[in-house]
């Protein structure tokens, strides 16, 4: 009877997929029963609750949490390590990604364009800080059309830290040689040995940026030739700048705004963001070496809370071991592939 009525339904235009949400059931469950017209509802009544479900109670707590105001522009995967800082365990990301699929509180995603491209051959391996360091240069929009500020960033790559940054109004290798001789000099650190990775541009590969480079002992590391995504760290930390929440939606009126802004940004993104790529601690804790702290102690909080339901855990706790190297550009797998 059901398959008759979406065959039904479907036949005077309705979609397949809306159809078997109204009825309740999955689309496969419907194609496994067309396959076996003789049995038409294989359903055997409601199934019992599961004994490690969670209590109407803990379920209430986990959707305050997630929909409270701290807490709303924060995915699962973000929110979980958060609380764990916090010293609370409500659930898995699993559990508040479910959560949100039943309450229908998951935003809809932005589709972001993504392009496959190979990795320059060059291979660079960080152990610490300060060894790697990544850089690059993005427009800021402003009110007159046509024109931009122009942010340097530059970061390390095993730690994801902001090291420097500023704001010009025009590019060029001098103002960019000028940033990473005050980067050193500002964060007492020693030049000599350490990769500087950047794309192609024209900042990068000018006369005075490249005899800065020689003169401090860094050594610098390029993208392929006309490959504009060869970049990824840096890539990566201007796609999480322009796509945070709080990024601006009109334009900068002035230098002073841009620069305040990126104050603030900057502030947030090395103290607070937690990163998925270094276990979600912060690019400072890891960068100063306090990570393992935060580590160690999210690793003993949910032993605690397996300790406390160990049915619901089918195998060991979150791996809250820290990073170790970062590899910029790896090389595939050739037995792999």
């Amino acid at each position: 009877m059901i398959v008759e009525l979406i065959t039904e339904a479907q036949a005077s235009g309705a979609r397949l997929q809306p159809a078997c949400k109204i009825v309740g059931l999955s689309i496969r469950t419907v194609e496994r029963w067309r396959r076996w017209p003789e049995r038409d509802d294989q359903r055997r009544g409601p199934r019992q609750r599961p004994a490690n479900a969670l209590t109407l109670t803990e379920e209430t707590q986990i959707l305050a949490v997630m929909t409270s105001l701290r807490y709303a522009n924060l995915p699962p995967k973000q929110l979980v390590p958060q609380l764990a800082d916090e010293g609370l365990y409500l659930g898995s990301e699993s559990t508040m990604y479910r959560l949100q699929r039943r309450h229908a509180l998951r935003a809809k995603k932005r589709m972001i364009k993504r392009t496959h491209v190979s990795r320059a051959n060059m291979v660079h391996r960080a152990t610490g800080p300060n060894q790697v360091w990544s850089w690059d240069i993005t427009w800021l929009p402003t009110l007159t059309r046509g024109r931009y500020f122009y942010l340097y960033l530059v970061m390390d790559v095993w730690s994801r830290r902001i090291v420097g940054w500023t704001i010009e109004e025009s590019e060029s290798a001098e103002l960019a040689a000028e940033l990473i001789k005050r980067i050193c000099r500002d964060s007492n650190v020693d030049p000599r040995g350490l990769v500087l990775h950047s794309d192609n541009g024209r900042p990068m590969r000018g006369n005075t940026m490249i005899a800065t480079l020689q003169w401090l002992g860094i050594v610098p590391s390029f993208s392929r030739p006309h490959v504009s995504d060869d970049n990824p760290y840096s890539e990566a930390l201007f796609r999480t700048l322009k796509h945070t929440p709080a990024y601006p939606r009109m334009p900068f009126a002035d230098l002073v705004s841009a620069k305040l802004w990126v104050t603030r940004f900057v502030a947030w993104y090395n103290g607070e963001h937690r990163h998925s790529a270094i276990r979600y601690v912060t690019p400072n804790e890891r960068h100063l070496g306090t990570e393992r702290v935060v580590l160690d102690q999210r690793d003993e909080l949910y032993e605690r809370a397996r300790c406390a339901n160990p049915e619901r855990w089918s195998r060991g706790t979150r791996n809250w071991s820290p990073v170790g190297t970062v590899v910029l550009n790896p090389q595939p797998d050739r037995a792999a592939a």
